[in-house]
């Protein structure tokens, strides 16, 4: 019963009533939903820009660890990110200082993290490789082009470029699309620059959180990537002014795509330009024993002229086999290739590349003529 005695009434005023909590229980939901993002707001504004290290004490670099955090809202947190275009500068360009196959082992390593990173994508793999040449001359970054690209990839994870340590690397790309990046490093090591990154030293894809990410100014955006500098002296053009080396050496994670790295290492590649390593070389004459013990094979070959002098190795390893002991000769001048160790002094003077594998002595060399083909080593070279 009502307390006004109405019984008739009290049905219609039940029904009434739960309408009503029902509106009140959604006034208060939204209520709450809208003091949340009123607070969410003002925590972005309150968001400190982000501190400029000592000018006195370079700044440390973070390994690339990423927050937890789902792609969309991680693209929602970086468009929050204001765009710095304040003192944008754009980099010099930049010449490598070494030559021969230290500057062909950098150019593989830049290659490998603009095709990796950016994929096959000419003005991504120039932003990318922008970075590399920036962070080479920065101070608080390895002072190589391999040093900068595989920093850190000894780690599982949070190395500097994301390709050395997640198991990328065993993605082959098309011959033709890996000579193209060669051909986009060799652009960016010989003066060629990407102005639109500036200075840069870090960036990331917009879909990932990085830890870092508030730590630095976003002053680029590219495609998909976003390009970030250190704020105050790390960040200005007097910071990048360090020398870079220019002997670069070989790194074994990428010897399996460049013949320059494996070769130095003593590891079998093919080569990655697509150049059929063994279809370079001519018919091969195995002397078994050549007046040794058994299984001593000593080989004579006749080798392309136009092939890279670092095949030589492939084809030897692959002629040599897993023999112990193997002598390997090669001559790319066939008039004066001998069949046996009984050869004149021209022809042993015109050798062009020699290897030797003796396992019981713990011994293995590569040797090149080095009339014939430069090399930035001497030790590679036969003594005359």
């Amino acid at each position: 019963m009502r307390p006004d005695g109405d019984q008739a009434a009290w049905p219609i005023w039940r029904d009434w009533s739960g309408w009503l909590f029902v509106l009140l229980a959604a006034a208060a939901i939204a209520l709450v939903l809208y003091v949340s993002d009123r607070s969410s707001e003002r925590a972005l504004a309150a968001r400190p820009h982000p501190v400029a290290p000592p000018a006195d004490v370079v700044p440390d670099v973070l390994p690339m660890e990423f927050a937890p955090v789902a792609e969309d809202d991680a693209r929602a947190a970086n468009a929050r990110i204001a765009l710095i275009t304040k003192g944008f500068i754009a980099p010099r360009p930049f010449i490598y200082a070494g030559n021969g196959d230290a500057k062909a082992r950098a150019r593989d390593c830049l290659a490998a993290a603009m095709i990796y990173e950016a994929g096959d994508d000419a003005r991504g793999q120039q932003a990318v490789g922008q970075v590399v040449i920036n962070r080479a001359r920065h101070p608080a970054f390895p002072k190589s082009i391999c040093g900068v690209v595989f920093q850190g990839s000894e780690r599982v994870t949070g190395c500097q470029f994301t390709f050395t340590c997640d198991g990328a690397l065993s993605r082959r790309y098309s011959d033709a699309a890996w000579q193209r990046a060669r051909n986009n490093a060799d652009l960016m090591l010989s003066g060629g620059t990407y102005p639109p990154v500036g200075l840069a030293t870090h960036y990331h894809t917009d879909w990932v959180r990085p830890y870092w990410s508030d730590s630095l100014e976003k002053i680029a955006i590219v495609d998909t990537h976003l390009f970030f500098r250190w704020p105050g002296y790390w960040g200005t053009p007097g910071a990048f002014r360090g020398a870079v080396s220019g002997g670069d050496g070989p790194v074994a994670k990428l010897a399996a795509i460049s013949p320059l790295h494996a070769m130095a290492l003593g590891l079998p590649t093919e080569l990655a330009t697509g150049v059929d390593a063994n279809a370079a070389v001519g018919e091969a004459r195995v002397v078994a024993g050549a007046g040794e013990s058994a299984g001593r094979d000593t080989i004579y070959t006749q080798l392309d002229r136009r092939a890279a002098p670092e095949s030589f190795v492939t084809t030897a390893l692959r002629l040599c086999g897993d023999k112990p002991y193997c002598k390997f000769m090669g001559w790319t001048n066939p008039v004066l290739k001998p069949d046996s160790d009984s050869m004149s002094d021209t022809q042993r003077a015109a050798m062009s590349f020699s290897y030797l594998r003796d396992d019981k002595a713990g011994f293995e060399k590569a040797l090149w003529n080095c009339s014939e083909y430069k090399r930035d080593d001497v030790r590679q070279c036969m003594k005359r």
